[in-house]
């Protein structure tokens, strides 16, 4: 039991600690001659510190405090790592004008910046700073500020309309005015008007943190929520924020100018001359005159063209440290270099024919085999299945592409089938395969085409008929081959070989699909007579490659061949950390790594380095933005046809986030890890090595998801009626029990499909996960009525909502009207530089009861059943590019409601009256208790990250002081996040290991010594309230009063109020959800766990 503060309903607004005033040890700096004079701009002294550091990532100096002589505990001192640029050389009166002109810039700019209808170009603030200077205000003026800090300073023409931040008025403003009602507002479009410049000053050495108003003071104070959980009220900046910001860029400002005198001294020229020959380089020039004007020295490195022959890998790693913006953005110990491997040459056991060698040289120049492919074709003809785990391009496809020509040189009706994960790879594969079978005389006229989703449906048959190496996906298997055997029986009683190239993608739930899919395949080869199919796949270096061929097959003789013999060059890898906006000045918030990465890519480029798109494409597929895949395709598409920068996919040069296309045929390559500001990439920034030695992951599939296996089977009986006694070696152990239960038996003895899955029980399954319900997004701009794109409903539900800005190909939308009935969203074209940020709660409610388990030794139970998620978006912050709010809207937008399926445990009332004796917060309390068995469920549960869901608290709501009408169940809820209405089944397996779990969570929750709950116990890193209503104590309460463990009330903490504290009121008893009416549910006692491989 947790001895410590629990979190409770006063503690939880800041969990960190705050440290000592810096002006504890100030650094005397060279104040200007006329310092105290400029009108009141800098309040008080010029002596202060600057929080600067030398180097950016690696581990950082540990404090080591001095001891007191008179034993008292040491205190903890904040030291800085640099200090401000000091001279001893008078500024001249040249200097004093310009730090007197940056005072004023500094003071308009920071007061600008709490004005949203106010754009910072140089007319709107020339007048103020003149005012305060008392002279007017030159570009030349801003153009030498801007030479002597020119990383804190943009000073630039840009377009006028970009800066069209397109407000709506007060007026629009009102509460439950429908999003659909507010106006758009259009840019100038009239003849010169249409691309006007204007002069733009900005600082960008950080912005002003957002603030909101204290509830009781009315005081700006700290935002402790998360923009999504934040009033829609405007945010607020306390004066001591501006005047610190202010002062500590003057002050920034004044080691500038320190540094550029102690410069020239040391070059012996005239300071005022220098600044005023340098900073015309500054003096920004409007784009119709600007090809003409010589620019700031940004070009100076760069090649004149992109060479044919690029530069060494270090050459150009010390081309790029030689560039203006590089700040050490390569962390300490975060450049690797791997040396070059020669090659590894094996012999066939058997020969191959004269056309094949001639082949093989003619397409690719190769004379020998290397080590790994001989071994992994000798393992094949010996009658085994093989899988390959080397490195990328190590000429894995050689291995299934030789045996597929080999056979087809002797049989001609030989057929195979190659199946990947993608079209970009099945595209690149059968290009190269067809060019290796144009050179073997009697099979140039072979057919050999890919059959997907996209294949005309005139050219199918031909292609069923005639075809001897198909390509395809599973996602055809399942849904369009198997289905239809009878039409494929010919072509399933020649297939020799089943080709699956990237095996460690079908992983999880995916793969759980994909396994089945392949013992339907075997099921109905065997049928018709072919017991001979050999399977062939490849893989990347993952810990279990063979067992995890073994799981996705349901076969026994596999050889692994994972000895690479392939030669590699020499191959380098950076760990790149975005650096801080401003490089020395690490308060000032890191930049964006977005345009970080491309600012290498370009660089990589125009050096002569290759790119890989597929990664682009990968990632994407990573990110569930499936829409966006389409414009990748096409840019593949030129790719292949050596359209795009003549790039071959086996030859890349330079990749940024990926490596193991770089350097691939003996040339050296370059690898990028860009670090983002999320404490997760700067954990790795920190600690590098742990990228390049922690172990390979293993791959893992979960073959006894009863909603995934039932449906395969009855997908299976569709195709062929089933035996359980002869199908189990197929289809598993549960086989009998699904068939007696679920499917209609004859009088032979067969099983067939259930009638709820006819006509075709193939198209009830998803095997990607992907939703039946889509979202039409409708362009309504000047009438046009045409559809953009479809959003599948989960994403829809989030990511659509009145009066919100949708973004499609990096173009806005205004969304006028969302109608969930007819499954639309009419969204109109606007020319905005904001997006929006949404606020809304969600509910999340368990409709009826489908299944009981109890807990052993416990009179709880756990409850599985139909979900009911319930999400009210009642307003949106608009936010600017830099994140800064624009303005607070609300909007009266009718809830939008979602079903999946999940499992729940109400809380025993004997949990609540203990938590009420000790004042503990009891949502807080169910909140940890979620995340604490959330944070488990992969240790039981094959899923990723997102794919199981529970109801986060509101720290508003929660911590409130008065009475909520929205009272929530004493509860704790897990749903499928994606899947429908059916779910994912994931929920299903959880809820069978549901007794497991809560003791595991319990025990994490003990066992961990943090005082108010952390990442390793009962807090998560995704979850939408940012953890601040947690209650550690709490949760173990509840866990114990599940498990029915001895509680020691007397070891838990007390809430610090002597009254119930604010908040437990919005928690109230459960009531049980009783099943549907008619239906009886049996209590299940024990968990029924059978042996899963099959």
């Amino acid at each position: 039991m947790a001895k410590l503060q629990a979190a409770t309903v006063s503690n939880q607004v800041v969990k960190k600690r705050k440290r000592k005033n810096a002006e504890e040890h100030p650094v005397q700096v060279t104040p200007p001659p006329e310092e105290r004079s400029a009108g009141g701009l800098t309040p008080g002294s010029t002596t202060t510190t600057i929080p600067t550091k030398t180097h950016d990532g690696g581990k950082k100096p540990r404090r080591i405090p001095k001891a007191k002589d008179d034993g008292s505990d040491p205190v903890l001192l904040r030291r800085n790592s640099s200090a401000v640029v000091e001279s001893l050389i008078p500024w001249p009166e040249h200097f004093t004008k310009l730090a007197q002109t940056h005072r004023a810039l500094n003071l308009v700019y920071t007061f600008c910046c709490t004005r949203k209808h106010l754009a910072t170009t140089f007319d709107n603030i020339k007048s103020t700073v003149e005012g305060h200077i008392k002279r007017e205000l030159l570009v030349e003026d801003v153009a030498q500020i801007k030479a002597l800090v020119p990383r804190t300073i943009n000073f630039v023409y840009v377009d006028e309309a970009m800066l069209q931040i397109n407000l709506m008025g007060l007026e629009d403003n009102v509460s439950g005015r429908k999003a659909k009602d507010f106006a758009t507002i259009e840019s100038k479009s009239n003849g010169k008007d249409e691309n006007k410049e204007v002069l733009l000053f900005e600082f960008i050495d950080g912005d002003l943190k957002r603030q909101v108003q204290h509830a009781k003071t009315g005081e700006p104070t700290k935002a402790t929520h998360k923009l999504r959980q934040e009033d829609l009220k405007m945010p607020v900046y306390s004066q001591k924020q501006m005047m610190k910001l202010i002062e500590k860029r003057n002050n920034k400002f004044t080691s500038a100018i320190n540094a550029f005198l102690n410069q020239c001294a040391a070059d012996n020229v005239d300071p005022v001359e220098r600044i005023r020959e340098e900073h015309i380089v500054f003096i920004p020039e409007p784009s119709e005159s600007r090809a003409t004007t010589p620019g700031p020295d940004l070009r100076a490195h760069l090649p004149a063209s992109i060479p044919k022959q690029r530069k060494s890998i270090p050459e150009i790693i010390s081309d790029i440290r030689s560039l203006e913006w590089y700040t050490g953005q390569i962390v300490p110990d975060g450049h690797r270099v791997f040396d070059p491997q020669p090659p590894i040459y094996g012999e066939l056991n058997f020969k191959l024919s004269q056309s094949m060698v001639d082949a093989l040289y003619n397409t690719r120049g190769i004379t020998q085999l290397y080590a790994h492919q001989a071994e992994a074709i000798n393992n094949l003809y010996s009658g085994h299945n093989v899988i390959i785990s080397t490195s990328t391009s190590s000429g894995k496809s050689l291995i299934y592409q030789i045996p597929v020509i080999h056979e087809l040189e002797k049989d001609r009706n030989t057929r195979a089938m190659y199946i990947f994960p993608t079209k970009a790879l099945a595209q690149d594969q059968r290009r190269s395969l067809k060019e290796l079978l144009s050179f073997m005389n009697g099979l140039q006229d072979l057919v050999v085409e890919t059959f997907d989703g996209d294949t005309p449906f005139p050219e199918r048959n031909y292609i069923r008929d005639e075809g001897r190496i198909v390509f395809t996906n599973p996602d055809m298997l399942h849904i369009t081959i198997l289905p239809q055997e009878e039409a494929w029986r010919t072509f399933l009683q020649n297939l020799r070989f089943v080709v699956v190239d990237e095996l460690h993608v079908y992983n999880g739930l995916f793969g759980s699909h994909v396994a089945l899919i392949m013992r339907r395949l075997r099921r109905i080869c065997a049928a018709v007579g072919n017991r001979h199919v050999k399977f062939i796949s490849c893989s990347a270096t993952v810990a279990n490659p063979e067992e995890h061929m073994k799981t996705i097959f349901g076969v026994k003789q596999v050889k692994l061949t994972d000895f690479d013999g392939s030669p590699s060059g020499r191959k380098e890898f950076l760990c790149w950390n975005t650096p801080f906006k401003d490089p020395a000045d690490p308060t000032s918030g890191r930049g964006n790594s977005i345009e970080e990465s491309a600012k290498l890519f370009c660089q990589l480029i125009l050096r002569g380095c290759e790119a890989l798109l597929a990664a682009v494409k990968t990632e994407l597929t990573n990110l569930e933005r499936l829409e966006v895949i389409a414009r990748v395709m096409q840019i593949e598409k030129e790719m292949f046809d050596g359209k795009l920068l003549g790039v071959d996919i086996g030859s890349l040069d330079a990749v940024i986030t990926q490596s193991g296309r770089a350097g691939r045929r003996n040339k050296d390559s370059l690898s990028i890890l860009v670090g983002d500001s999320f404490p997760t990439d700067q954990y790795y920034m920190s600690n590098p090595d742990e990228i390049f030695t922690k172990p390979n992951c293993e791959l893992q599939v979960d073959l006894g998801n009863v909603l995934v296996l039932e449906g395969h089977i009855q997908c299976a009986a569709h195709e062929m009626p089933i035996r359980p006694k002869e199908d189990s070696v197929y289809l598993g152990p549960f086989l009998p029990q699904i068939a007696a239960e679920r499917m209609r038996k004859d009088s032979q003895g067969f099983y067939h499909c259930n009638e709820r899955f006819l006509p075709y029980p193939s198209r009830f399954v998803a095997i990607r996960d992907t939703e039946d319900t889509h979202f039409a997004i409708i362009d309504t701009t000047h009438g046009r009525n045409a559809v953009l794109e479809e959003l599948e409903g989960s994403r829809a539900f989030f990511t659509v909502y009145e009066g919100g800005i949708f973004l499609h190909q990096g173009n806005t939308y205004l969304v006028k009207e969302f109608s969930q009935d007819r499954m639309i969203a009419k969204v109109e074209h606007v020319k905005v530089d904001w997006t929006t940020q949404q606020r809304d709660f969600t509910d999340i409610d368990p409709i009826e009861t489908e299944a009981i388990r109890r807990i052993p030794g416990s009179l709880s139970r756990a409850f599985y059943g139909p979900i009911k998620i319930k999400q009210v978006v009642f307003g949106f912050f608009k936010v600017d590019k830099k994140g800064r709010i624009l303005d607070a809207v609300q909007v009266d937008n009718p809830p939008i409601i979602l079903f999946s399926k999940g499992v729940w445990l109400d809380v025993p009332k004997s949990a609540l009256d203990i938590l009420n004796s000790r004042r503990l917060n009891i949502a807080g309390a169910i909140h940890a208790a979620e995340h604490a068995v959330l944070s488990l469920m992969p240790n039981f549960v094959i899923s990723m990250p997102g794919d199981i869901r529970t109801e986060c608290k509101n720290a508003k709501k929660e911590f409130a002081t008065k009475e909520t009408s929205r009272k929530r169940p004493a509860r704790l809820t897990f749903y499928d996040a994606k899947g429908g209405a059916g779910g994912t089944g994931i929920s299903t397996k959880a809820f069978e290991f549901v007794d497991m779990l809560l003791k595991q969570a319990c025990e994490r929750l003990t066992a961990c010594h943090c005082m108010e709950g952390c990442l390793e116990c009962c807090c998560s890193e995704n979850c939408k309230e940012a953890n601040q209503v947690m209650s550690k104590a709490g949760a173990e309460v509840i866990m114990k009063s599940l498990l029915n463990w001895e509680i020691d009330i007397n070891a838990l903490p007390w809430g610090p109020e002597e009254a119930v504290p604010a908040g437990i009121e919005t928690v109230v008893v459960a009531e049980e959800v009783r099943p549907a009416r008619g239906k009886r549910v049996e209590t299940v006692e024990k968990s029924n766990k059978a042996e899963l491989r099959f």
